[in-house]
């Protein structure tokens, strides 16, 4: 046994290799190592420690050069207790530890392992650690990224939401300019049916001559019509907000629109006008759907240099399953709206990109790219779809699907045709306008069916009224007014004093939020400037018969 012991017993030529070879690898080795030794010190028992053994990889790591022999509390004293609580603790219980600490003086984060070496008497700590600075850094860097991403996106989406709105507007005023010239040509022509019937009119009561009166009054009224008709259009194009969808049979909409593509296109391209009678209607936008057509049309005319033909086709398509998945619609039943023409085409290559906004085969400064991203987008917003198909050399059609919807249509009320309103002996209506000679004319065709009607001309000098007149049945007033209150801000105080005053807004241009969301109040109504005597007879005997009480007829305006 002895001799088996003796065998095993290193030979000293051994343990000097060994040695070696532990000196080797402490001295290369990447990772910085020490050890070291805890002492008593004026802050108390086992406060401070020295390091009595260090590789070359310390200073590495820690940036401090000749650790050993150097004592804690006079290499970092003001780091030293959080360094005496890791390692005291390790010393005091035997369990490795391991942590991830900065050395402040250097600036160094280390991942640090310490173990215990002997017993607590020996009063001995070994410690491996690495610098791991740049690891730290990029954590957090990405842990700052993280915390901002979020917020960075909603700004991202929000600027890049703005400038899609600028876009938009600026596609709708593009298409408005390519209006302007054949619309002062109209306006023009409007004007002079206008001013000359008034002149003939006046000329004929000068002579005493009355019997060609109405005739001139029928030709002045249809011309101020047509270019009512026109200006709404107008609005239609530029207005920003979202305007509502409404039942909309197509086809009546394409009989005044066929004339506007005619007059925009010019006469060197005929425009055709194909529709099915038996056409169904449709849930959308009429003012979006005008403007998507109107952008299809000036793209066709811009494929047409050299003239051609132009088709505004509608007809009632039923998908079945296969065909509505073809197109990434629900089955059912769709009303379509071609646009057709016969122009340069488009290339294979180009249509598949033909809806993403800012592409464009127009040569630069005559398209923004976002024609057929707008007409897309208005057709999914409404439930349907636009598809595609050209050839080059051959022309190009664009189709429009939107839903059938079954609700009735809205039937435009004929010109000069007039309904008998009821009489509304007892109801007092404050007028407020600030154009004296449309306040003049609302006043009198309100006293027509016995409406007692008092009268402001500023937003002041309206609620000055209705505080003196507690009697007012109904508020009519102008959007825009002076004296620094608005015809919303008059509404707002004066159904506040008395919640159930009915209100009547009048405007020559509804581009306002508020009022859409006023049409949607009960007691309130909108009318659009220029309307017929009529209209505003018909929207004042509604809001003053939905009231009722004493003075005021109980059912409606048709009643009489």
């Amino acid at each position: 046994m002895k001799d088996g012991l003796a065998k095993a017993r290193p030979s000293p030529q051994a343990a000097a290799l060994d040695r070696e070879i532990y000196r080797i690898l402490f001295e290369n080795m990447d990772d910085g190592f020490c050890v070291i030794e805890f002492l008593d010190g004026p802050h108390g028992p086992l406060s401070d420690y020295v390091h009595v053994l260090a590789n070359s990889a310390y200073e590495r790591n820690t940036g401090i050069p000749n650790v050993v022999g150097q004592y804690l509390r006079e290499m970092v004293p003001d780091e030293a207790d959080d360094w005496i609580a890791f390692y005291g603790k390790v010393l005091r219980t035997g369990e490795p530890i391991r942590f991830r600490n900065e050395l402040v003086v250097t600036g160094r984060h280390l991942e640090v392992s310490a173990f215990r070496l002997g017993t607590f008497e020996d009063r001995l700590v070994a410690v491996l650690f690495k610098d791991v600075t740049e690891r730290v850094d990029a954590e957090s860097a990405l842990h700052q990224l993280n915390e901002t991403l979020e917020q960075r996106v909603a700004d991202a989406l929000a600027q890049r939401e703005l400038a899609e709105s600028a876009l938009r507007q600026a596609q709708k005023m593009e298409a408005v300019g390519q209006l302007t010239g054949g619309l002062a040509h109209d306006f023009n022509n409007l004007l002079a049916g206008i001013t000359g019937a008034f002149e003939m009119i006046a000329r004929r009561l000068e002579q005493g001559r009355t019997a060609d009166v109405e005739r001139y009054l029928a030709a002045g009224l249809g011309a101020a019509h047509r270019a009512a008709a026109l200006t709404h259009r107008l609005l239609a194009f530029s207005r920003r907000q979202t305007l509502s969808p409404r039942t909309t049979e197509a086809n009546r909409l394409l009989v005044d629109f066929a004339e506007l593509v005619r007059r925009t296109v010019g006469p060197q391209i005929a425009v055709e006008v194909r529709t099915n009678p038996a056409l169904w209607a449709a849930l959308v936008d009429a003012n979006q759907l005008e403007n998507a057509l109107l952008n299809l049309c000036i793209n066709a005319r811009d494929a047409m240099p050299d003239g051609g033909r132009l088709a505004i086709e509608t007809d009632n398509v039923t998908l079945d399953e296969a065909s509505a998945t073809e197109r990434g619609l629900p089955p059912g039943d769709y009303v379509t709206i071609t646009v057709s023409d016969t122009g340069v085409g488009i290339p294979e290559e180009d249509l598949d990109r033909v809806f993403e906004p800012f592409f464009t085969t127009k040569p630069t400064g005559r398209g923004t790219g976002l024609g057929l991203s707008m007409v897309y987008g208005f057709a999914r917003q409404s439930d349907g779809i636009v598809r595609i198909r050209s050839r080059p050399g051959e022309g190009t059609q664009v189709r429009i699907y939107l839903p059938r919807h079954e609700g009735p249509a809205e039937v435009p009320r004929e010109t000069g045709v007039h309904e008998p309103q009821p009489e509304l002996p007892g109801a007092t209506v404050l007028v407020v306008d600030d154009e004296p000679t449309v306040r003049m004319m609302m006043v009198d065709a309100l006293d027509l069916i016995g409406v007692e009607c008092l009268e402001a001309h500023d937003g002041p000098a309206a609620l000055a009224m209705l505080e003196r007149h507690p009697g007012i049945d109904l508020l009519v007033t102008d959007v825009g007014l002076p004296g620094g209150l608005n015809g919303r801000q008059v509404a707002d105080e004066a159904r506040r004093r008395r919640s159930d005053l009915g209100v009547l807004f009048v405007t020559g241009y509804a581009d306002s939020v508020i009022l859409q969301r006023d049409t949607m109040e009960p007691g309130i109504d909108i009318l659009t400037k220029p309307f017929t005597i009529e209209d505003l007879q018909s929207r004042v005997a509604v809001l003053l018969c939905a009231r009722g009480g004493p003075g005021r007829p109980e059912t409606g305006p048709n009643a009489a």
